[in-house]
């Protein structure tokens, strides 16, 4: 058939290359200058390449992986990968050894540095009952009820950037079921699913750059820089806007898929309306140079919204980018511009001893993500008979991450060949 895919962020790609792949001609549209949506490269003035926010995979991404690897990416030179750790400048925290699941995580928390048995026992306790329970608790249960178990150290050095990092919500407000299931899959699922998958790359090598030249090889057309302005049904088939296609993806933010869906005159008010109760978090990357080298690509941050806000901090050096250049991750925070830069420079002057930062570019993404908040109405693929909307905010059993995003946009495309 003849499809149009709205849309070249994570899920427009997966949903392009898989259509492409199942036979159908497709044409992509993106109304940015560059594809990749939330998750894309940034060129800065001085001609260095960073990205729109510093993002971390895992070794559970198994269908961006796979993805990755079809359109011609080197997984292995294109990410590094280390056990899951959680380490503190001064040494503290959770790092898991090289060792099969769930063997990794019981050493791990049996070796982390600065817990006290109580500690250690509060988690190990926890993590029992969530096994035994199948990882499954009420729709209603945040992510603080399913941990008031545990000791203040736990929850502050492990769940809460656990929980910001794969769910961009505070945890009292986040979804324990969608945490629940994050867990399983990433320390359950087997050896390597809780690794963390840093880029080497900016985030238009990682997957966007290799999608659009498979495409371009493989017959699709791609317009780049072109917005779709208006969809409509027309006898059986659908117009995008003097345009005739059998079926049409909807692969764009939700905002702008739900005005598509009003304009077009379709009854699907109910549609529109979950879509657009959807409420979003920020994530901020404060990228700065001046920095020595860290002692891991990655460590933690002590984090307090208040005044202490990032709780990650990245040697881009170490991972194959400038020397000296960190980036500073914020998430859930709504904090003006200069409010973040001022108090990061102090936190990592505290927690890095890094004195004479200065910053390079601070980039904010006001709707990285949507809050993920216990028994979240999202709203479904399909939309009507030719239409679908695939992205991470669709419904699916996962946060907004890019797995999310490119299991849905690979749904949505297996969907379009059986309807």
């Amino acid at each position: 058939m003849k499809t149009a895919v709205i849309g070249a962020g994570w899920a427009g790609l997966a949903c392009a290359v898989e259509a492409t792949r199942l036979g159908h001609s497709v044409t992509l549209f993106e109304a940015a200058p560059m594809p990749g949506g939330r998750a894309r490269r940034v060129d800065h003035m001085h001609g260095m390449a960073l990205d729109n926010g510093q993002h971390i995979l895992i070794g559970a991404y198994t269908a961006t992986l796979k993805l990755m690897r079809e359109v011609g990416v080197d997984v292995e030179k294109a990410l590094h990968r280390l056990p899951l750790s959680l380490r503190f400048a001064d040494g503290g925290g959770l790092k898991l050894p090289r060792l099969p699941a769930p063997l990794d995580l019981l050493a791990g928390i049996f070796t982390a540095r600065g817990w006290t048995w109580r500690d250690k026992s509060s988690l190990l306790r926890t993590a029992i009952g969530w096994r035994l329970s199948g990882f499954r608790c009420a729709s209603t249960t945040t992510v603080a009820d399913l941990c008031a178990g545990l000791s203040p150290r736990v929850m502050q050095e492990l769940i809460e950037p656990l929980c910001v990092s794969a769910l961009n919500t505070p945890v009292a407000q986040s979804s324990g079921e969608v945490f629940l299931r994050v867990l399983r899959d990433a320390l359950f699922s087997g050896s390597g699913g809780a690794d963390l998958l840093l880029p080497r790359a900016d985030l238009g090598a990682l997957l966007p750059d290799a999608a659009i030249a498979w495409l371009t090889k493989h017959g699709a057309t791609v317009r780049i820089g072109t917005r779709v302005r208006a969809i409509a049904p027309e006898a059986g088939q659908w117009c995008v806007d003097d345009e005739i296609f059998d079926q049409v993806i909807l692969a764009c933010a939700p905002w702008d898929a739900a005005r598509l869906v009003r304009a077009s005159g379709l009854p699907a008010d109910r549609w529109c309306e979950t879509t657009e109760a959807l409420r979003f978090e920020a994530i901020a990357t404060v990228y700065v140079r001046g920095a020595s080298k860290l002692a891991e690509p990655l460590l933690a941050l002590r984090s307090d919204p208040a005044s202490a806000p990032a709780q990650f901090a990245f040697d881009r050096a170490q991972l194959g980018g400038p020397d000296g250049v960190l980036a500073l991750v914020i998430s859930a925070n709504e904090a003006s511009r200069e409010t973040l830069e001022e108090q990061v420079i102090a936190q990592a002057a505290a927690q890095l001893n890094q004195t004479s930062l200065e910053i390079i570019q601070t980039v904010v993404e006001k709707r990285a993500t949507f809050a993920c908040t216990p028994a979240l109405a999202r709203p479904p693929m399909r939309i009507a008979p030719g239409l679908q909307a695939c992205g991470d905010y669709t419904e699916g059993p996962y946060p907004a991450t890019l797995e999310g995003a490119v299991l849905s946009g690979l749904a949505a495309a297996q969907a379009s060949t059986t309807s």
